[in-house]
This record gives C-alpha cells, structure tokens and sequence, in this order.
C-alpha cells in the first residue's frame, strides 16, 4: 500500500508539473496564430471606444500580434465575451458601469463577477456635468433649485444604465434628493447630441468630450465631479465646492476576460498592459483625452469589481429609474 500510494503520488506531482509547465509555455507562445480581440460593449468614438484603441493599437507593437476593437454595444457584447471560450483571444475594455449591469437586468445570462476574470484597469476617466447652451442653470445650485422647483420634468441623458456617465448621474440626483427622468440613448455620441440639442437637460460626459464642446460653445459645463478640479478644465469647479460638499465620483475603465482564461495569461497581459501605460507615447495620448493612467494586479482588480458591484447592487436595491 505504501509503495502504491507513494507511486500514485508521484504520477500526481508529475500531472501536476507538466500541467503547470504546460500554461507556463502557453503563456510563452501567447499570442500566436489568430488576433487578440478586444470587444468594446459601447459605441464606436465613446470613451471606452477610444481607450481600447490607444491599447490595441501599442499592444499589437509590443506582441508584433494583431489586436483588434469590435464595437458590440449593450449587454449583447458583454454576453458574448461572457460566453468565449477562455483562452486569452477575446478581452473586453469596458467601464465600471458593467458592476450595475445585474442591477440594469435582473434576467442576465452572465454573473457580472463570477463570468470574468479581471485583468487590469487601463485607466479612470474624470466626468463633467454638462447642460445646453440655453440652459437656465448656470451652476449646479442652479440646476437643483430649478429640478427641485419641477419635480419630475427634468432629465438626464446616459449611453444606458449600465455605463459609467449613468452612474455618475444617478449618485448625483441621489445626492442632491432631486427627481430626473433618465433617458438613455445607444451610445455616447448619441446621448451628447441630445444635449446639443436641448432634448435633454443634463449629461454627465467624459472631460476630453466636455473640453471640445464647451470650446465650441455647444454646451455649458457646471461642474466636474472629481474631489479637486481637473487641470484640463481648471475654470470649471467641482461639485463639492458648488452645492454638495464631499461629492465625488471616480470611474474606472478596464480589461477583463471570460472567467477561466488561463491565470499565466492573465498575468502576462496584465503586465503587459501596465508596462505600455507608462510609456511617453500613451501618457501623452491619455492626457489629451484628459485620462489618468491607472493599472493593478489582477488579484486587487477582481476585488474592486466584487466591492463595486456589491456596492452598487445595494444602492439600487429598489431598481433602477
């Protein structure tokens, strides 16, 4: 019996080393034959969009590899890359506003935490409270007085709940205990033009974004709703100091990948990713789209989403409006 076991135990370490030493290769080999997809559940030209793009774009000259960004907007996207078979050809660049994503539809066929395996975050992406040009509101004290005064007749413009921009909007009403209808829209550049337009009263978009249309005088920004003003709009106030002391909102926009993949794959794109964030080509292109650089262990990024979306699932536990 003990010579047995102890046999059986040997061919078990063997498994077990030619296992590992199997993923260890496959890391090494990675990437090789077909291209790295990175699915982007927004519209082409949103945020997310153009982030994936920077990454793609400095990836495929560090792996001498094809990396591509396919636009799949919406759950189906996400869904998709949910259901891809774990090997490290298909990753998704998506925001924070997946972690609400089970709160948006109680009937997933994903789980937002179990279904992927976080990667890294590339990046947090600051918001700016835009309004129309012919608002009345030329603050955000303003602005609440005015939806206080019109109970349910103001509303706001967002990509869909599950996205960074509506959450930003829905902290800010909870804040500011004001009634505003949400109204969303398929993408990004959709739900701006409604504001251009006057259709809606208020969107909370990307800096980069909000810079070029307050230039142009398209819309009106009141506030940005980081704990201290942005370089890149440093006349525009936060909106802590403007009427909601302590307010903040911070977005992370990251890559994940179908629950699964192998960890030395994982591991290998996550520094990977973290060693082209620091270079003077992508720091200079985050910083014209007003972007900070952000990166972390897989380990600590897979906590950040479990946190944000247990988070979040309590905040909304009545349901999203």
């Amino acid at each position: 019996m003990g010579f047995h076991r102890k046999a059986l135990l040997g061919v078990a370490a063997a498994v077990v080393l030619s296992f590992g030493a199997g993923v260890q290769a496959l890391a090494q080999s990675y990437p090789s034959g077909q291209p790295v997809r990175i699915v982007v559940p927004f519209s082409a030209g949103s945020a997310t969009d153009i982030l994936a793009r920077i990454v793609a774009e400095k990836l495929t000259e560090k792996w001498k590899h094809t990396v591509v960004v396919e636009n799949r907007p919406g759950l189906p996207g996400t869904t998709a890359v949910a259901k891809s078979t774990p090997d490290g050809y298909t990753l998704m660049l998506t925001s924070n506003g997946h972690t609400i994503a089970g709160v948006v539809n109680k009937n997933l066929s994903f789980d937002p935490v179990k279904d992927f395996a976080g990667v890294t975050p590339v990046a947090s992406v600051p918001v700016v409270l835009i309004v129309p040009p012919d608002s009345p509101a030329k603050s955000v004290k303003e602005f609440i007085d005015l939806a206080k005064a019109n109970p349910g007749k103001f509303n706001f413009a967002s990509p869909g709940p599950a996205s960074a921009t509506f959450i930003a909007a829905a902290l800010f009403k909870d804040a500011a205990k004001i009634e505003l209808v949400h109204v969303p829209y398929k993408g990004a550049p959709e739900a701006v033009t409604s504001v251009v337009r006057g259709d809606t009263q208020m969107y909370f978009t990307p800096i980069n974004v909000g810079v070029e249309l307050v230039q142009a005088g398209k819309v009106r920004a009141l506030a940005v709703a980081t704990a201290t003003r942005n370089p890149t709009m440093k006349d525009t106030p936060t909106i802590g100091e403007s009427a909601l002391p302590g307010f903040k909102y911070d977005s992370w926009f990251g890559l994940l990948a179908p629950a699964g993949t192998p960890k030395a794959i994982v591991e290998k794109v996550n520094k990977d990713v973290a060693d082209i964030i620091k270079t003077d080509d992508i720091k200079a292109k985050f910083a014209a789209q007003g972007v900070e650089a952000m990166s972390m262990t897989p380990a600590a990024f897979n906590k950040t989403i479990a946190d944000d979306t247990a988070r979040l699932a309590a905040m909304f536990k009545d349901g999203v409006k």
